[in-house]
């Protein structure tokens, strides 16, 4: 039942991403190419199904769709691609497209968006002293601005974009980018939201109602499944509603993480003046009760330094109050025999070492009660804390539009992103196969769309955010990699 449930939780997610993320750029079948993405995980599902979790699995099958599937994906892409005209792509996607393109003459187009006496106004744009222009390209996707960068990014980026909208007002956004060669380029690309600014303006982006009342539906079910963790039968609660209460310490403990760590994202985009949504939490009968909440940014990140804040300050906020969360519900835990079926989802067993922070957290809680040989039951509220810090870790890998990936994005460039992320989902399928409870992080990683770089995006950090991206990446593999043999036969675990 529970691998089912995985199952079908992976394939929603799987389509959502599909949906959102190739479904304007292509004609395939948004079926079809789900399905290729889904091709690993059903494979490995039916071998599990039909010849037991014990029976190893051929190489073959283990790492064949693994390999074959990605490439399958681009080609189904590919195949259907729509051209720019069809579909107008968004900021990030022209971004991307300018990027590829930008050491390439090829692509070079004779349709000009703009007259000869507006070039002559785009050129004086450019001040010499701040950025020596040479060449202005005309491509597809953009207008390309090349030549020497001969003052402070930032300094730039701000001169340059106040002229720019002095000429051409709100018709254009002002993308600074770096080429895979680190030259410093300008791009005025469409703007998507020239139609759309009233409308912006007047709505209701945040939705206050919607968001109460998604929020009240998942205390429901989280409060559901927390009477459930304490021992709350279905027969018990239908004689005794109020037994539903005993559901509230995981309820609220959860909630609040989730909510800390979105209200954080929130309040720093809101301090960048970036158009956002309340958070969003997404309420479900089973499993932990939620699949978690969400913020929808409505306009694009200024600096690269925005994107690293707003990036780094959900994970930061969550963690603050998960780790006391978890030690609080630790200390209320009970100790029970290790068994073969503890696993990273198995509350009634868990074993604390497979993860360096819980262990010492755990330590901490439970002292010289947590002994070799041992396993921890988990009070709701622990259960809470524990959930707290893997969606944290989740949230951190280095990988595409997860908060990792925004922050190694600002702490490196996207150049440097890219690699950081391709060489996290290797590890993490490498870990998957010591650690079978990691394959639908695997997976979901694979699944992950590009980070989107901002407007100006060659702004470089100061050195007091590249520590707290340091330190972050660090709190990731604290919570990741399992506690070492010595440090567990040191303190008596």
């Amino acid at each position: 039942m529970e691998m089912w449930l995985l199952l079908g939780i992976l394939g929603g997610f799987t389509y959502f991403i599909v949906k959102r993320s190739v479904a304007k750029i292509t004609t395939t079948p948004i079926w079809l190419i789900w399905l290729v993405l889904m091709t690993p995980a059903l494979i490995w599902t039916g071998w599990t199904l039909i010849y037991g979790e014990d029976t190893p699995m051929p190489a073959f099958l283990l790492i064949g769709p693994f390999v074959i599937c990605p490439f399958l994906y681009w080609w189904l892409v590919q195949m259907g691609r729509v051209t720019p005209q069809e579909s107008p792509p968004s900021p990030a996607e022209t971004a991307n497209l300018v990027l590829e393109n930008i050491d390439n003459p090829a692509p070079k187009s004779d349709l000009k968006p703009i007259t000869a006496e507006e070039e002559k106004s785009l050129r004086d744009c450019f001040p010499w002293g701040i950025y020596y222009l040479q060449n202005i390209d005309y491509h597809p996707q953009a207008i390309l601005c090349r030549g020497k960068l001969r003052a402070v990014p930032e300094e730039a980026y701000q001169v340059i974009k106040n002229n720019v909208e002095k000429v051409f007002g709100d018709r254009f956004l002002l993308l600074f980018q770096e080429s895979f060669q680190g030259q410093p380029f300008f791009a005025l690309v469409a703007n998507p939201w020239q139609q759309k600014t009233e409308t912006i303006e007047t709505e209701k982006v945040t939705r206050p109602l919607l968001a109460l009342g998604l929020l009240l539906l998942t205390i429901l079910t989280t409060t559901v499944v927390g009477a459930g963790l304490s021992g709350i039968t279905a027969q018990q609660l239908e004689n005794n509603s109020s037994l539903l209460l005993q559901g509230l310490p995981y309820s609220l403990g959860l909630i609040a993480i989730l909510g800390l760590h979105e209200f954080s994202h929130y309040f720093t985009a809101v301090k960048y003046k970036i158009k956002t949504t309340l958070p969003y939490f997404i309420p479900f009968p089973f499993f932990l009760g939620t699949f978690g909440a969400f913020i929808q940014m409505r306009s694009p990140v200024p600096t690269r330094k925005a994107l690293f804040d707003v990036a780094v300050a959900g994970p930061l906020g969550g963690i603050i109050i998960a780790i006391p969360l978890l030690f609080w519900g630790l200390s209320l835990s009970e100790i029970v025999p290790l068994t073969n079926q503890s696993s990273l989802l198995n509350f009634q067993a868990l074993n604390p070492q497979f993860s360096f922070l819980l262990s010492i957290v755990a330590k901490l809680a439970l002292g010289s009660n947590l002994i070799a040989g041992k396993a921890i039951h988990l009070h709701p509220l622990a259960v809470a804390g524990y959930v707290g810090i893997i969606v944290t870790a989740l949230n951190l890998m280095p990988v595409g539009q997860l908060d990792g990936g925004h922050i190694v994005h600002a702490m490196y460039g996207q150049k440097t992103a890219i690699i950081i992320g391709q060489l996290t989902r290797l590890f993490m399928f490498i870990l998957a196969l010591v650690q079978p409870d990691f394959l639908l992080w695997a997976i979901i990683l694979l699944l992950m769309p590009v980070s989107e770089p901002a407007l100006n995006d060659v702004t470089e950090l100061d050195n007091k955010r590249d520590l707290l991206g340091l330190f972050s990446l660090a709190l990731l593999l604290s919570i990741l990699l399992p506690l070492p043999e010595a440090v567990a036969r040191w303190w008596g675990m």
